[in-house]
């Protein structure tokens, strides 16, 4: 099967086009900076496409994947006919417990649920809809969800102290997203290290315009940074992350905001770009802080500080930690944010080793030192192989 994987982040939108039988893939590519420019980075064997090309929304940015993908000079496939099926990733999935066929039942479920994850869920189904228009009712459409893999968690973990009644009537609980990252991350570092996933402890960092921390204990889930929604847990590009639950209500009682308003403040204009006043893309940020921005430079270090204070919670909650890995954009990429996330961490057995880490960009690498009782590690996630597997399962009829 011809498989397209579809990965849909709040600013970017990543695919792949996956030979399922033999793993190869055809194409892929990336388009960044969604809502701000936008360009669309293809990639095809040893050759990379680069176009510049508005994408004020996701419906822009999956129209021009297409064109790239059918494309007479750049393209793999002849039209989207050759495409067998398409699997995409939902950030939230409510009490979907694993990835299903896109049904009128399941999108009608998906789309209640974008009141959870705005900056995700809206636009993911907005692709699911101009996949379903442009390649026709009867090529299947997979949802895979964030939360799934962070169904183990205990319930002491998962948990808000909250009236009951709001927690069964409402579904209030930590759903954990990126899911689909850290069950990928947390079993190439068990490759890596040369031993079975099961006998480990790993606390897996996904890095990037929208970010979490989660702790991995034997391949389960036990405990992660976002809740309820994506906003929880770190300081993200435009999401304030974790904070006093009643600077909300103080804020809209007194500027008279709605709870529409609050909600745009805190997905869209919080984060790192409103403690910086420049950008939510961190390679803008740190540009300017290296030109001596204060903000700027605070902005980074809120959130450096943010990442370490949970490696060492999570350690603590697993008691020990085995490896510590970093992916995603900003993971994958940005050395001084792994460099500064790790420093003082030495107490846990973390003996990091600056030059490589300096060096280490966007493939698997070990920024440890040989003699660290932690091994740190540098793992781009493959989101789009683990969904793909989903998609062929699914299609083939098995219950996953």
């Amino acid at each position: 099967m011809k498989v397209l994987a579809v990965n849909a982040g709040s600013s970017s939108l990543k695919y792949q086009l996956i030979d399922s039988d033999t793993t190869e893939v055809l194409a892929k590519g990336l388009c960044e900076r969604i809502g701000i420019d936008g360009h669309l980075i293809a990639k095809r064997g040893g050759d990379t496409y680069y176009h510049e090309a508005p994408m004020p929304t996701h419906k822009e940015a999956i129209e021009a994947v297409f064109a790239s993908l059918t494309s007479p000079e750049e393209g793999v496939v002849s039209s989207l006919a050759s495409i067998d099926a398409c699997g995409h990733r939902v950030a939230h999935g409510g009490s979907f417990k694993s990835s299903v066929l896109v049904t009128d039942e399941t999108m009608a479920e998906m789309e209640s649920l974008i009141e959870l994850a705005p900056l995700h869920n809206g636009p993911e189904v907005t692709c699911i809809k101009i996949c379903q228009e442009l390649m026709g009712a009867d090529k299947p459409q997979v949802a895979a969800f964030d939360t799934s893999f962070h169904q183990t968690m205990p319930a002491e973990a998962y948990s808000y102290a909250v009236p009951a009644e709001y927690v069964k009537n409402d579904r209030i609980r930590r759903y954990g997203f990126h899911g689909t990252s850290h069950r990928f991350v947390a079993a190439r570092a068990a490759e890596m290290m040369g031993k079975p996933l099961s006998d480990l402890k790993i606390v897996t960092c996904h890095l990037g315009n929208g970010s979490s921390v989660t702790a991995v204990d034997g391949g389960k889930s036990v405990d992660t940074s976002m809740g309820f929604t994506p906003g929880a847990g770190l300081p993200m590009g435009t999401r304030c992350g974790d904070i006093d639950p009643f600077i909300v209500t103080h804020l809209m009682n007194k500027h008279n905001l709605s709870a529409s308003d609050a909600n745009s403040i805190l997905n869209k204009k919080s984060g790192v770009l409103a403690v910086s006043g420049v950008s939510s893309d961190f390679r803008d940020i740190e540009a300017e802080a290296d030109r001596g921005n204060a903000d700027c430079q605070l902005a980074l270090d809120m959130f450096a500080y943010g990442v370490k204070k949970l490696i060492g919670a999570y350690a603590a909650a697993m008691g020990g930690v085995d490896a510590i890995v970093f992916t995603a954009g900003v993971g994958e990429n940005d050395g001084r944010v792994r460099e500064a996330a790790c420093k003082g961490l030495e107490f846990l057995g973390v003996d990091f080793d600056s030059e490589v880490n300096a060096g280490a960009r966007g493939k698997d690498t070990v920024i440890s030192k040989p003699g660290s009782r932690v091994q740190v590690m540098v793992i781009p996630t493959n989101e789009e192989l683990m969904i793909v597997n989903d998609v062929v399962a699914i299609a083939s009829g098995k219950t996953l």
